[in-house]
């Protein structure tokens, strides 16, 4: 059964959902562009995984003030007094760091040096909302220093944008593509709920030209073999908040589906 929206599925964006649909998605979306590549270069998938900590205002940095010794204690210390060398016994205690949510990435290598030539995001909750937001943040700046294209695909309404110098342009969805000679510069191709996903480009080593993707094809392969159509619950409001007019369009949508 097909999504019933032209384009992106607003309704994937409930958290029940998205992290099948981010694996299912970046899964077809590397096939797609393999199948694209010329013969000198490889997609390969990558996994990143954040580090949740627990309670950080527990942590208490420095010495306590007071300490109380027991007995064993008192003379193990007057031990290390007397004679200068003491043994010590280590205390288990759990870390607060704990592992977070992972996430599938796209690098394409160029062979035969397996030089990383373009690296393909696309951007979850974990991006756009603390704490992952930094972590990525941070990953993102290390790689724009570098010599490599890179691409982020934004197929969410919520949470927050990625960081620009100036507004970007209207739209609900955004592919972010910072090619490694053109920074600062980056061009960023926009479109509504209402549109089907476009055909974009990915960039690939001078003077090798960009091969172009169909994100809908993408999108169409993943939703299908997923079988969201039967899984998902088109009812009530989206996962994220809509303007009048578009959460209309959205129940209209739905109204229509019905009575296929």
């Amino acid at each position: 059964m097909p999504s019933p929206f032209p384009g992106m599925d607003p309704f994937l964006e409930d958290p029940t959902y998205w992290l099948d649909f981010h694996y299912t998605f970046i899964n077809y979306w590397r096939e797609a562009i393999a199948d694209a590549l010329p013969s000198q270069y490889e997609a390969t998938l990558g996994e990143r995984v954040y580090l949740i900590e627990q309670n950080p205002a527990a942590r208490k940095l420095g010495s306590p003030d007071v300490a109380l010794l027991s007995d064993n204690e008192r003379s193990r210390e007057e031990t290390v007094r007397f004679s200068g060398v003491a043994t010590l016994e280590p205390v288990t205690i759990p870390l607060s760091i704990l592992e977070g949510p992972r996430e599938t990435y796209i690098e394409i290598l160029h062979q035969p040096d397996n030089s990383l030539v373009t690296a393909l995001e696309l951007l979850s909750p974990a991006n756009t909302e603390q704490p992952g937001r930094t972590q990525y943040l941070e990953k993102r700046m290390a790689l724009l220093y570098q010599k490599v294209h890179l691409v982020e695909l934004d197929l969410l309404r919520g949470g927050r944008r990625m960081p620009t110098s100036k507004p970007l342009p209207p739209g609900d969805y955004y592919y972010f593509l910072a090619r490694a000679e053109q920074r600062p510069d980056a061009q960023v191709y926009s479109w509504s709920m209402r549109d089907a996903l476009p055909r974009l480009p990915v960039p690939l080593h001078a003077p090798d030209p960009d091969i172009f993707i169909d994100l809908a094809a993408v999108f169409t392969t993943a939703y299908d073999r997923a079988r969201f159509g039967r899984r998902l619950r088109y009812r009530g409001s989206c996962p994220t908040s809509l303007a009048e007019p578009e959460e209309k369009w959205v129940q209209s949508i739905l109204a229509e589906s019905m009575l296929r």
